[in-house]
């Protein structure tokens, strides 16, 4: 079966033949047998990719396209949406990954005795691995969109009975009788694994609210919640058959779970605005926190979104993971992802934990949880009475309260819970009440505050809680805190994640085995929690730690000192000499002038713009980096068109903000992507100095000829900007001492830096003691 409903955008058929857009359009021009569109718009057209192939091939023009390309493709431009793409290619990945030879018997014929044939086969490992049901296939929403292999029940239902978990528990496995549950919590006892309860609809938790999704009937109170990734049918596959065979051809290539992890990365790569991720290293940090107590044979993450913390989790024999989102199209995504990493059981329900929690009975040795924030409409008018909220009632904007005492009822006794929160969780007075009982009945372990730029948003510093569910009451119970707002990195590539992990783990470890810790001032202390219960329950650690200079005191001090004595030398060093007037009267006191326009359509340069993300996975030099002369440290969006590369030798103009600064590229920056709001100028080294231009380039008068302002904003039109006519030896006398001046600049640039951490840390230092005024 051709893959004739798969469409190609004009930028993909571009990749596919290895030209620019450009050479598409006049294809499209030139050649009356050129397919013609059959979707998208008339300025953004979209084509059937089997006849754009077939096309190309008869003219000559498909280039050799590389796989990890092809599958893409197939799977951005396939009918039922990327997403459903994804789970489909996901569940063959699966089989491919489980039982080999099953997956070559069915693959061998046709694409209809494929498609005929593979539910069977799916069923085989899908059911096992996640207890799905064999025919729903992927849930979708009123218009068909691709959510993911699951069954919404109606939101409503759940307003009308807020306590369903407190019904009948039926096991996940449809076979086996349902379990009374009893409500009260149970004492060092686990329930069966597999047990959940009913499952309703909420609104978005790591995604906008699925306003498409179509409500399903509310099941009964001893119905199973639908698992999040259920057997697709045969119909449903059939077009799908390209992709699936090119994805086994991929999975052949890197393997099924690298196959499956290229193309998750890919599509979050491509949609970053709809998801809010959880950096990979934040996720082992936490999960290497709560196993400090012991194995995690159980875990759970009620907010799983693509499933980053439970892959943290080290696997081990008999290990069960449970994984519940409100967003379908993550909860089966994360399934999938989960079953291919470790051979483990997975359990992976969409619906709204706080509403409609999956998982009533378990008991899990281990939650972990990226929860979101400041979500007020998460169930507080329903939930009034839920015998969740022992620790109080959380307000309507304490919406992470509520997560805190989820993740808490979820615990087995003496478990270990951990949820990344916003730093205003642990200070808000409308939540102090809860705070107080968390201290008092020794629930609330450790409170971590972590750097700036450690996950999303990255302009402030979140926190991590660090639960334990009480087995009994210390004595004289005391509180971890750690602060690690010092291993913050300058630009946005994150924090010193390694620094960050070692000092967290350090004091973790040693507080968990003796229940207090040495001061380490500056970075953690144990805190009696008597300290902490007054009017405010503030437990923010920036509040209750000395600052960071005082951990090493004069010491360091001194060392930051002699540092920025070398560098005041450095700069006394690379100072420009004094300034003199030309006495030559050969020398013109003016030169004749040409600009960069002009240069680049005499092929003296080659001037491109920046923001295009492309396929690559490479740092992004960032407008930020070139004004502030740091390493590069923004981000892009995948996209079809190709990211602009740097190459030693080029020229970076920032175009926004009316500062006149030009940047050459060198070894260290070399390779990153081109970020928004940037003009890169590729000089020809035979025609032009690299120094030579960027000196010039930045002359005040030259920017502001060059300049258009509006009410706001000053915009740099890069093309009129000026350079004199200079012969080429003439222009490296004028590099070399543009590039003097860029080493000068840089010495600046750490004095000042270093400066003002000295005299912040004589601050610091005075007002607590650590440094004496004499």
């Amino acid at each position: 079966m051709q893959d004739n409903a798969t469409e190609v955008t004009a930028a993909g058929i571009a990749r596919l033949a290895g030209v620019g857009r450009a050479a598409v359009s006049n294809w499209r021009r030139r050649h009356a047998d050129f397919p013609k569109p059959v979707g998208g718009t008339e300025t953004s057209p979209a084509f059937a990719l089997a006849e754009i192939e077939s096309w190309l091939r008869k003219q000559g023009k498909l280039a050799e396209v590389p796989l990890r390309e092809r599958v893409w493709q197939q799977l951005v431009g396939h009918p039922e949406g990327p997403v459903t793409a994804l789970v489909y290619a996901g569940c063959a990945l699966l089989l491919i990954h489980e039982r080999p030879t099953v997956w070559l018997d069915v693959s061998a014929g046709s694409d209809e005795r494929m498609a005929a044939m593979l539910p069977g086969a799916l069923e085989q490992v899908i059911v096992p691995r996640f207890g799905a049901v064999r025919g729903h296939g992927v849930h979708r929403g009123r218009e068909g969109s691709a959510a993911a292999a699951v069954n919404t029940p109606n939101t409503h239902a759940a307003r009308n009975t807020p306590n369903t978990q407190n019904g009948v528990n039926t096991p996940a496995d449809p076979t086996t009788p349902p379990v009374p549950v009893n409500t009260a919590r149970p004492v060092n006892t686990a329930p069966p694994a597999n047990a959940a309860p009913t499952v309703h609809t909420p609104p978005a938790v790591h995604t906008p609210p699925a306003a498409n999704l179509a409500p399903a009937p509310a099941p009964s109170p001893t119905t199973p919640p639908t698992p999040a990734v259920q057997t697709p049918t045969g119909p449903q596959l059939l077009p799908s058959a390209p992709l699936l065979r090119g994805t086994a051809e991929l999975a052949a290539e890197l393997g099924a779970r690298q196959a499956f992890e290229f193309l998750l990365g890919r599509h979050l790569d491509a949609n970053p605005r709809q998801y809010t991720l959880t950096p990979t290293e934040l996720a082992r940090l936490m999960a290497e926190l709560a196993e400090v107590a012991g194995p995690a044979g159980i875990a759970l993450d009620p907010a799983c979104g693509t499933g980053a913390l439970l892959r943290a989790v080290t696997p081990r024999p008999g290990q069960e993971l449970y994984a519940q989102d409100d967003a379908p199209d993550l909860a089966a995504l994360t399934a999938l992802r989960l079953a291919l990493h470790a051979q483990v059981t997975v359990r992976g329900t969409a619906g709204d934990t706080l509403r409609a929690d999956a998982y009533p009975a378990l008991r899990a040795d281990v939650v972990l949880c990226h929860p979101p924030f400041n979500e007020r409409n998460w169930g507080h008018d329903e939930l009034a009475y839920d015998p969740r909220w022992e620790y109080g009632f959380p307000a309507r904007n304490e919406s992470e309260l509520a997560w805190v005492q989820h993740a808490l009822a979820r615990l087995k006794d003496g478990g270990t819970a951990v949820l990344l929160m916003p730093p205003a969780a642990a200070s808000r007075r409308s939540g102090r009440r809860i705070r107080a009982d968390l201290l008092r009945r020794g629930a609330l372990k450790a409170v971590v505050a972590l750097p700036i730029g450690a996950a999303p948003p990255y302009n402030i510093p979140l926190h991590l809680w660090v639960l334990r569910r009480p087995e009994r009451a210390a004595a004289q119970p005391e509180v971890l805190l750690v602060d690690t707002g010092r291993f913050a990195t300058e630009g946005r590539g994150g924090p010193d994640w390694q620094a960050v992990r070692g000092a967290v783990l350090d004091a973790w470890k040693a507080f968990d085995r003796a229940g207090r810790l040495d001061d380490e001032p500056g970075l953690a202390r144990s805190v009696p929690v008597i300290e902490l219960l007054d009017d405010d329950v503030d437990f923010a650690p920036a509040r209750h730690l000395p600052p960071a200079t005082a951990a090493d005191g004069a010491d360091e001090l001194t060392a930051v000192r002699e540092r920025l004595g070398e560098t005041l030398r450095l700069t006394a060093d690379l100072t420009p000499p004094p300034v003199e007037h030309s006495t030559d009267p050969e020398r013109p006191t003016r030169w004749p002038l040409t600009t960069i326009g002009e240069l680049a359509r005499g092929g003296a340069l080659v001037m491109r713009t920046g923001g295009n993300g492309g396929h690559a996975r490479v740092p992004v030099l960032t407008d930020h980096d070139v004004l502030a002369g740091t390493a590069p440290s923004g981000i892009l969006p995948e996209s079809d068109e190709d990211a602009v590369l740097t190459e030693p030798g080029d020229v970076v103009v920032p175009v926004l903000g009316g500062g006149s600064m030009a940047r050459v590229i060198d070894g260290t920056t070399a390779g990153a992507a081109l970020g928004r709001s940037l003009v890169l100028l590729r000089p020809d080294p035979g025609a032009l100095d690299p120094w030579f231009l960027a000196g010039f380039l930045r002359g005040t008068a030259n920017n502001r000829q060059a300049s258009s302002y509006a009410s706001t904003a000053t915009r740099l039109d890069v093309r009129r900007l000026q350079l004199p006519r200079l012969p080429l030896d003439e222009q490296r006398r004028y590099g070399a001492r543009f590039r003097a001046l860029e080493d000068f600049e840089r010495a600046l640039r750490q004095a000042g830096r270093l400066g003002e951490q000295l005299v912040r840390g004589m601050y610091d230092g005075l007002t607590d003691g650590t440094v004496t005024p004499d």
